[in-house]
């Protein structure tokens, strides 16, 4: 299996650019650890803050790929009275195993764009755990 850079996804062949199609290697380069973190993680001194794209309204509560510089997540709870926010930290608190009250909503209470902040986690177990 070749290796391709994820900061350069085109390879040459014969002068020519094009495209490569060996995402699986990137994306095991990213999740390695070889890279200091995804850009919809960030680390700080009590914790982690995600970068969160939710969608209410889903057919199942699911945690999916990352989106541009968010992570995309699913909930089957309506945009209705925070039921959507709620059914997010039970989410991540479950999925990340650790207690409702370290998962915080910073930003986004009335937007689908949320900043969510996890305290006690390291980035790396953070991700250990969303890759699961």
């Amino acid at each position: 299996m070749e290796f391709v850079s994820p900061t350069r996804p085109f390879k040459s062949v014969g002068g020519t650019r094009k495209f490569s199609d060996n995402r699986d290697a990137r994306r095991e380069f990213v999740y390695a650890g070889c890279m200091s973190s995804p850009t919809y993680m960030r680390a700080q001194t009590d914790g982690v803050l995600l970068s969160i794209k939710l969608q209410p309204r889903a057919s199942a509560n699911e945690i999916g790929e990352p989106l541009g510089g968010e992570l995309r997540i699913k909930v089957t709870a309506p945009p209705v009275d925070s039921a959507a926010n709620e059914a997010l930290i039970e989410l991540l608190a479950e999925t990340l195993d650790c207690a409702r009250g370290r998962v915080e909503l910073v930003r986004g209470q009335t937007s689908r764009h949320k900043v969510v902040a996890i305290r006690g986690l390291t980035v790396e177990e953070a991700l250990k755990k969303l890759s699961a």
